[in-house]
């Protein structure tokens, strides 16, 4: 794709990116086949090659409009496509440097303005976030319909402690998050049973909350940047040290955004060192475990597991698009004894993306219908998935529980005697 850059941003790092992003472009349109706001709305502009089209105009000068904002906003940032692209276009990078310019080109109404406030300001701190979710559950039912189906139902009435600590020679720093901690707990305990099992010590770090995704893609940069500086003085001291030797992230979400921490702070002359070692070490949970898998299995063998629930998984688009994992959880549910039952068109986004529910509840409630429709279609006993935005979103309109996979592997090694 040829570029004609405008001067306002052809000489900056960002516009070199963007740059070097088009011309990697060739039109061939494989992106819309899976695409999910296009399969919905079947209009270019909601496809990435019409996205692309419209970011590159904008970095050439051209006019632009809310109109030019909504089909960028109307984006997942599922990364679907870049899995298709035969050219190898870093569609996410370029939409980051689109959504930015965009911000400062075109106003957003005052009601916007403060909802984005909102969710950069609330969600992060937990505890705000945890009283307004406690409220929320309490005034469920007299909530309108649309508001309840926002409101997550409380979590579950598993307690079972982590494990005791200083048992293990094998360290390694869960990261707690900045929602999972009030609506999931029970995912990072069940992780540290598992591989207190396998002899790894899983333990969360005082500090270390939101990891900076989430403000990170409301274009609150600034503040993302300092939410990933506070994980990293966090963690550091024991990285320094050597006393760990890596992070577990039970997030998919997360994971994708720890892992990019040293592209993303490398400017940062204090931290991009830091930075990039920690993206090094962290792992998502599947990880750990598969490379465990031979002890993983010694464990489940030592009862007769014969066959178990019916499950279907859904693989977040962070899991599968971003990071590149395919089939790690699906082996390990089997090697679990559980039956995994087929799930057409796995590649399609839930509609969670982060915030995206709540600023596309549209689209948001279609894919994650569609997506409900899909996983029932096996009639399995339980749903589940590998983040905590995709849990719950998933479970706000299904009767079935959505659970973390991990809660699933713990269940199995529980009753090993």
């Amino acid at each position: 794709m040829q570029t004609n850059l405008a001067d306002f941003i052809k000489d900056t790092a960002a516009g070199r990116e963007a740059d070097a992003i088009l011309r990697s472009c060739v039109h061939c349109g494989f992106c819309t086949a899976t695409c999910p706001t296009f399969q919905l709305l079947g209009d270019e502009l909601d496809g990435p090659r019409g996205r692309i089209y419209l970011i590159k105009q904008m970095l050439e000068g051209q006019p632009v409009s809310d109109k030019t904002q909504l089909h960028l906003d109307r984006c997942l940032s599922c990364r679907a496509c870049e899995t298709t692209c035969p050219s190898g276009v870093r569609y996410h990078r370029l939409l980051d440097i689109g959504r930015e310019v965009i911000e400062q080109r075109v106003p957003r109404s005052f009601a916007m303005r403060a909802t984005r406030f909102l969710l950069c300001e609330a969600l992060p701190r937990n505890w705000i976030f945890k009283p307004a979710v406690r409220l929320g559950q309490m005034m469920r039912p007299l909530l309108p319909r649309v508001l309840a189906d926002k409101v997550p139902m409380a979590a579950g009435d598993d307690t079972r402690p982590w494990p005791q600590p200083a048992r293990h020679r094998r360290k390694m720093i869960a990261l707690a998050g900045c929602v999972q901690p009030t609506l999931t707990p029970n995912t990072n305990a069940a992780t540290a049973r598992v591989l207190d099992r396998l002899g790894i010590e899983l333990v969360e770090m005082p500090g270390a909350a939101c990891c900076g995704a989430l403000r990170y893609h409301l274009h609150a940069q600034d503040k993302a940047l300092d939410d990933m500086r506070q994980v990293i003085d966090a963690w550091w001291p024991e990285v320094e040290s050597g006393r760990v030797e890596g992070f577990v992230m039970t997030a998919s979400g997360c994971g994708e955004h720890v892992r990019v921490y040293g592209e993303l702070l490398k400017h940062d002359p204090l931290y991009a060192a830091k930075a990039a070692r920690i993206s090094e070490l962290t792992r998502d949970a599947c990880e750990v475990l598969a490379a465990e898998q031979g002890r993983l299995v010694e464990l489940l063998r030592e009862r007769n597991n014969g066959l178990g629930q019916r499950v279907a998984f859904h693989s977040p688009c962070t899991l599968q698009h971003a990071q590149k994992i395919r089939g790690v959880v699906e082996t390990l549910l089997t090697a679990a004894g559980y039956q995994l039952t087929p799930v057409a068109d796995p590649h399609l986004c839930c509609g969670s993306a982060g915030t995206y529910s709540i600023s596309q509840p549209v689209l948001a409630t279609q894919l994650r219908d569609n997506k409900l429709a899909a996983m029932n279609a096996g009639s399995p006993a339980v749903l589940v998935t590998a983040n905590i935005g995709c849990q719950t979103h998933l479970q706000s309109g299904s009767r079935m529980p959505v659970r973390h996979w991990i809660e699933l592997i713990d269940e199995r090694l529980s009753a090993v005697v």
